[in-house]
Protein backbone atom coordinates (compact mmCIF):
# COMPACT_ATOMS: atom_id res chain seq x y z
CA UNK A 1 0.00 0.00 0.00
CA UNK A 2 3.15 2.44 0.72
CA UNK A 3 4.37 1.90 -2.84
CA UNK A 4 0.83 2.19 -4.52
CA UNK A 5 0.46 5.77 -2.34
CA UNK A 6 3.66 6.93 -3.01
CA UNK A 7 2.95 6.81 -7.06
CA UNK A 8 -0.38 8.02 -6.04
CA UNK A 9 0.77 11.45 -5.03
CA UNK A 10 2.35 12.68 -8.38
CA UNK A 11 -1.27 11.88 -9.85
CA UNK A 12 -2.93 13.54 -7.88
CA UNK A 13 -0.97 16.67 -8.30
CA UNK A 14 -2.09 16.30 -11.47
CA UNK A 15 -5.58 15.92 -11.49
CA UNK A 16 -5.93 19.61 -11.67
CA UNK A 17 -4.91 23.08 -9.57
CA UNK A 18 -8.42 22.49 -7.14
CA UNK A 19 -7.30 21.68 -3.93
CA UNK A 20 -3.97 20.90 -5.20
CA UNK A 21 -1.75 22.98 -3.32
CA UNK A 22 1.91 20.94 -2.18
CA UNK A 23 5.03 21.20 -0.59
CA UNK A 24 7.54 20.85 -2.77
CA UNK A 25 9.15 17.07 -2.41
CA UNK A 26 12.88 18.28 -2.06
CA UNK A 27 12.00 20.43 0.54
CA UNK A 28 10.40 16.97 2.59
CA UNK A 29 13.11 14.84 1.45
CA UNK A 30 15.54 17.54 3.70
CA UNK A 31 13.02 15.92 7.00
CA UNK A 32 14.82 14.16 9.38
CA UNK A 33 14.16 10.57 9.76
CA UNK A 34 12.13 11.18 12.95
CA UNK A 35 9.82 14.05 11.72
CA UNK A 36 9.35 11.70 8.55
CA UNK A 37 7.83 9.28 11.05
CA UNK A 38 5.12 11.64 12.18
CA UNK A 39 3.70 11.92 9.04
CA UNK A 40 2.99 8.40 8.92
CA UNK A 41 -0.43 8.98 10.65
CA UNK A 42 -1.17 11.50 7.65
CA UNK A 43 -0.38 8.81 5.05
CA UNK A 44 -2.54 6.25 6.38
CA UNK A 45 -5.44 8.63 6.27
CA UNK A 46 -4.69 9.70 2.35
CA UNK A 47 -4.27 6.00 2.15
CA UNK A 48 -7.74 4.95 3.73
CA UNK A 49 -9.23 7.74 1.06
CA UNK A 50 -7.91 6.18 -1.69
CA UNK A 51 -9.29 2.65 -0.39
CA UNK A 52 -12.70 4.10 -0.62
CA UNK A 53 -12.21 5.78 -4.15
CA UNK A 54 -11.21 1.86 -5.39
CA UNK A 55 -14.42 0.48 -3.16
CA UNK A 56 -16.53 3.10 -5.01
CA UNK A 57 -14.74 2.06 -8.26
CA UNK A 58 -15.58 -1.60 -7.70
CA UNK A 59 -19.50 -1.33 -6.87
CA UNK A 60 -19.68 0.63 -10.41
CA UNK A 61 -18.22 -2.36 -12.25
CA UNK A 62 -20.14 -5.16 -9.68
CA UNK A 63 -23.50 -3.44 -10.07
CA UNK A 64 -22.92 -3.57 -14.24
CA UNK A 65 -21.95 -7.12 -14.10
CA UNK A 66 -25.52 -7.87 -12.22
CA UNK A 67 -27.28 -5.25 -15.01
CA UNK A 68 -26.10 -7.95 -17.90
CA UNK A 69 -27.37 -10.88 -15.65
CA UNK A 70 -30.67 -9.52 -14.95
CA UNK A 71 -31.17 -8.77 -18.21
CA UNK A 72 -30.06 -12.15 -19.71
CA UNK A 73 -32.15 -13.27 -16.98
CA UNK A 74 -35.17 -11.44 -18.18
CA UNK A 75 -34.69 -12.43 -21.77
CA UNK A 76 -34.28 -16.09 -20.68
CA UNK A 77 -37.42 -16.16 -18.79
CA UNK A 78 -39.30 -14.47 -21.79
CA UNK A 79 -38.37 -17.37 -23.45
CA UNK A 80 -39.61 -19.55 -20.92
CA UNK A 81 -42.90 -18.14 -21.18
CA UNK A 82 -43.07 -18.93 -25.04
CA UNK A 83 -42.28 -22.66 -24.40
CA UNK A 84 -45.02 -22.78 -21.29
CA UNK A 85 -48.35 -25.18 -21.74
CA UNK A 86 -49.55 -24.50 -18.58
CA UNK A 87 -51.18 -21.79 -16.49
CA UNK A 88 -49.12 -22.58 -13.55
CA UNK A 89 -45.83 -22.21 -16.37
CA UNK A 90 -46.98 -19.41 -17.67
CA UNK A 91 -47.69 -17.65 -14.48
CA UNK A 92 -44.42 -18.58 -13.32
CA UNK A 93 -42.61 -17.15 -16.54
CA UNK A 94 -44.45 -14.17 -16.11
CA UNK A 95 -43.14 -13.56 -12.72
CA UNK A 96 -39.68 -14.33 -13.34
CA UNK A 97 -39.76 -11.30 -16.00
CA UNK A 98 -41.74 -8.65 -13.68
CA UNK A 99 -38.67 -9.51 -11.14
CA UNK A 100 -36.18 -9.28 -13.46
CA UNK A 101 -37.30 -5.79 -15.16
CA UNK A 102 -37.60 -4.53 -11.24
CA UNK A 103 -34.40 -5.85 -10.54
CA UNK A 104 -32.97 -4.58 -13.60
CA UNK A 105 -34.41 -0.95 -12.90
CA UNK A 106 -32.90 -1.36 -9.32
CA UNK A 107 -29.81 -2.18 -10.56
CA UNK A 108 -30.00 1.21 -12.53
CA UNK A 109 -31.29 3.39 -9.75
CA UNK A 110 -28.01 1.94 -8.10
CA UNK A 111 -25.86 2.99 -10.41
CA UNK A 112 -26.58 6.04 -11.16
CA UNK A 113 -26.03 6.43 -7.00
CA UNK A 114 -22.77 4.26 -7.01
CA UNK A 115 -21.23 7.04 -9.39
CA UNK A 116 -22.31 9.71 -7.64
CA UNK A 117 -21.07 8.28 -4.34
CA UNK A 118 -17.49 8.05 -6.71
CA UNK A 119 -17.98 11.71 -7.56
CA UNK A 120 -18.29 12.33 -3.55
CA UNK A 121 -15.47 10.03 -2.89
CA UNK A 122 -12.45 11.13 -5.48
CA UNK A 123 -13.02 15.17 -4.14
CA UNK A 124 -13.16 13.74 -0.21
CA UNK A 125 -9.85 12.14 -1.78
CA UNK A 126 -8.71 15.42 -2.99
CA UNK A 127 -9.12 16.80 0.74
CA UNK A 128 -7.30 14.01 2.32
CA UNK A 129 -4.54 14.85 0.00
CA UNK A 130 -4.82 18.53 0.95
CA UNK A 131 -4.67 17.16 5.14
CA UNK A 132 -1.87 15.28 4.00
CA UNK A 133 -0.02 18.52 2.41
CA UNK A 134 -0.41 20.64 6.09
CA UNK A 135 1.07 17.83 7.46
CA UNK A 136 3.79 18.12 5.54
CA UNK A 137 3.95 22.33 6.41
CA UNK A 138 3.69 21.32 9.65
CA UNK A 139 6.58 18.87 9.55
CA UNK A 140 8.45 21.09 7.47
CA UNK A 141 8.57 24.37 9.46
CA UNK A 142 8.92 22.43 12.83
CA UNK A 143 12.13 21.04 11.44
CA UNK A 144 12.64 24.83 9.86
CA UNK A 145 13.85 23.04 6.54
CA UNK A 146 15.44 25.72 4.28
CA UNK A 147 12.17 27.41 2.29
CA UNK A 148 9.85 26.43 4.75
CA UNK A 149 9.05 29.65 6.13
CA UNK A 150 7.60 30.81 2.57
CA UNK A 151 5.15 28.40 3.62
CA UNK A 152 1.46 29.85 4.87
CA UNK A 153 -0.27 27.03 7.33
CA UNK A 154 -3.30 28.98 6.86
CA UNK A 155 -3.45 28.98 3.14
CA UNK A 156 -3.32 24.78 3.53
CA UNK A 157 -5.78 25.06 6.26
CA UNK A 158 -8.44 27.15 4.01
CA UNK A 159 -8.35 24.84 0.97
CA UNK A 160 -8.81 21.93 3.38
CA UNK A 161 -11.78 23.86 4.76
CA UNK A 162 -13.19 24.59 1.43
CA UNK A 163 -12.90 21.45 0.20
CA UNK A 164 -14.63 19.70 3.47
CA UNK A 165 -17.52 22.30 2.69
CA UNK A 166 -18.12 20.84 -1.02
CA UNK A 167 -17.82 17.55 -0.16
CA UNK A 168 -20.60 17.99 2.59
CA UNK A 169 -22.66 19.95 0.00
CA UNK A 170 -21.99 16.72 -2.43
CA UNK A 171 -23.04 14.67 -0.23
CA UNK A 172 -26.34 16.02 0.90
CA UNK A 173 -27.19 16.32 -2.65
CA UNK A 174 -27.27 12.40 -2.83
CA UNK A 175 -30.42 12.13 -1.29
CA UNK A 176 -32.25 12.27 -4.08
CA UNK A 177 -30.61 9.85 -5.83
CA UNK A 178 -30.75 7.56 -2.31
CA UNK A 179 -34.10 7.83 -2.23
CA UNK A 180 -34.75 6.49 -5.66
CA UNK A 181 -32.29 3.60 -4.95
CA UNK A 182 -34.39 2.74 -2.21
CA UNK A 183 -37.88 3.15 -4.21
CA UNK A 184 -36.50 0.99 -6.57
CA UNK A 185 -35.24 -1.72 -4.16
CA UNK A 186 -38.60 -1.92 -2.80
CA UNK A 187 -40.45 -2.38 -5.60
CA UNK A 188 -38.02 -5.05 -6.83
CA UNK A 189 -38.28 -6.72 -3.14
CA UNK A 190 -42.18 -6.42 -3.92
CA UNK A 191 -41.59 -8.75 -7.43
CA UNK A 192 -39.14 -11.22 -5.58
CA UNK A 193 -41.32 -11.87 -3.37
CA UNK A 194 -44.17 -12.66 -5.17
CA UNK A 195 -42.07 -14.70 -7.13
CA UNK A 196 -40.90 -16.78 -3.84
CA UNK A 197 -44.46 -16.87 -2.82
CA UNK A 198 -45.39 -19.13 -6.13
CA UNK A 199 -42.46 -21.22 -6.15
CA UNK A 200 -41.81 -22.07 -2.56
CA UNK A 201 -39.53 -19.29 -0.73
CA UNK A 202 -36.62 -17.01 -1.48
CA UNK A 203 -34.36 -19.28 0.22
CA UNK A 204 -35.10 -22.50 -1.88
CA UNK A 205 -36.62 -21.36 -5.12
CA UNK A 206 -34.52 -22.08 -8.08
CA UNK A 207 -36.09 -18.62 -9.66
CA UNK A 208 -35.13 -16.32 -7.20
CA UNK A 209 -31.39 -15.16 -7.03
CA UNK A 210 -30.54 -12.37 -4.23
CA UNK A 211 -27.58 -10.30 -5.39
Amino acid sequence: MKRILLLSLPLLAACGPRYGMRVPDEMVKKLPYETRIELLEAENDLALAIDKVDQAGSEIVRARDNIRRARSRAKAAEDELDRAEDNVSKEVAQLTIDEAEARVDYLRARQHLNVALLDVEQLALRCAFARFELARVTAARKSKVEGSEELEPKEFEAQIAECDAEVKEERADLGSDTADEKAAREAWEGKKSALAKKTFDARTSPYVENL
